[in-house]
């Protein structure tokens, strides 16, 4: 087995006495599971890392390559921000050798990390910079004044829709794998460095293919595009703010219906994981046609691709399309 496990006395006095219940009943410390799966398995013979959700899974995989064993606490098609992890992944998680996580998008799987004796805990956020949005993104939108109706801005934790950031979250996930796991360093280093290549292809590809547009505004159910949009000199018009449940407005409707006449915009796009009745309603009203654009918070078999690449190649072509990309 290639990572020394550590002493863990005194773990289950970090985690709730129910959990730990349940976890015995339940054998914990047996079970398995195949990588990309439910957050059940601890104690393999490889580098067990729990991701948080599917972003962070991608990464664990694609950096950890054969040498890491990586379950997930959002199951595919459930949305991240309703997660409530259960006694049974708490006490998975107490077992395993690092968790990848990103704070404050999902408040359960804070609290168990941080009540959690795991050795190498790996905040995403920490690795690059977050920035406050709220319901528009990437500077006013050409045609009307007010913008009535929006949320207040808040910490804006989408920043894997971002290539560049994503990047800078692979780089310090792979040196906090090869700090946890020295025997596999070369090949953390190595798997790194090609993922990043094909991040930064992915940046050039939007970079390129967003250029030249007829318009530069998007409309979509919740904020979760503004650092897409800021990256590429767009304008995100969000529905909801950066929580995919709240309930927009009356006047932030109108506002909307307002900035598609002016702005040109031909699109609402609604996402795969979240109700796209409020899209249809809006675009029915202004006359607009509805298109998906996923935020790849999972992939399902309704995603327009197998992996986050694919997925945001199919992002790209949705944005051309409604922006008219010359």
């Amino acid at each position: 087995m290639n990572v020394r496990r550590r002493a863990r006395s005194g773990a289950h006095r970090l985690i709730p006495a129910a959990a730990v219940a349940v976890a015995t009943a339940l054998g914990v410390g047996t079970l398995s599971a195949c990588s990309g799966d439910k957050a059940v398995a601890a104690n393999t013979s490889k580098f067990d890392v729990v991701a948080s959700f599917y972003p962070l899974q991608f990464l664990a995989e694609r950096i950890g390559g054969d040498h890491v064993h990586v379950t997930t606490l959002t199951s595919p098609g459930q949305e991240p921000h309703d997660l409530e992890i259960s006694p049974r992944q708490i006490a998975a998680l107490q077992e395993s050798d690092a968790v990848l996580y990103l704070k404050n998008l999902q408040p359960s799987v804070d609290d168990a990390v941080a009540q959690s004796p795991v050795g190498t805990k790996i905040d995403a956020a920490s690795l690059t910079t977050l920035e406050e949005h709220g319901t528009e993104v990437g500077g006013h939108a050409a045609g009307h004044d007010s913008h009535e109706g929006g949320e207040a801005a808040g910490k804006d934790p989408h920043i894997w829709l971002d290539p560049v950031r994503y990047a800078q979250v692979a780089e310090g996930v792979g040196k906090a794998f090869e700090k946890a796991d020295p025997e596999h360093a070369a090949d953390y280093r190595k798997n790194t460095a090609a993922l990043v290549k094909q991040l930064d292809a992915l940046n050039t590809r939007f970079k390129d293919g967003l250029a030249h547009t007829r318009s530069k505004v998007f409309l979509t159910t919740h904020a979760a595009f503004g650092y897409l949009a800021e990256r590429y000199g767009l304008t995100e018009e969000a529905i909801s703010g950066l929580d995919p449940e709240s309930e927009p407005s009356a006047a932030r409707i109108r506002d909307l219906e307002r900035t598609a006449e002016a702005d040109g915009v031909s699109t609402v796009f609604y996402e795969t994981l979240v109700s796209d009745r409020t899209a249809k309603t809006l675009a029915k009203d202004a006359g607009l046609k509805t298109d998906v654009l996923d935020p790849i918070e999972g992939i399902t078999d309704a995603s327009r691709g197998k992996d986050y690449l694919a997925v945001q190649d199919a992002n790209l072509k949705a944005l051309q399309q409604a922006l008219g990309a010359r």
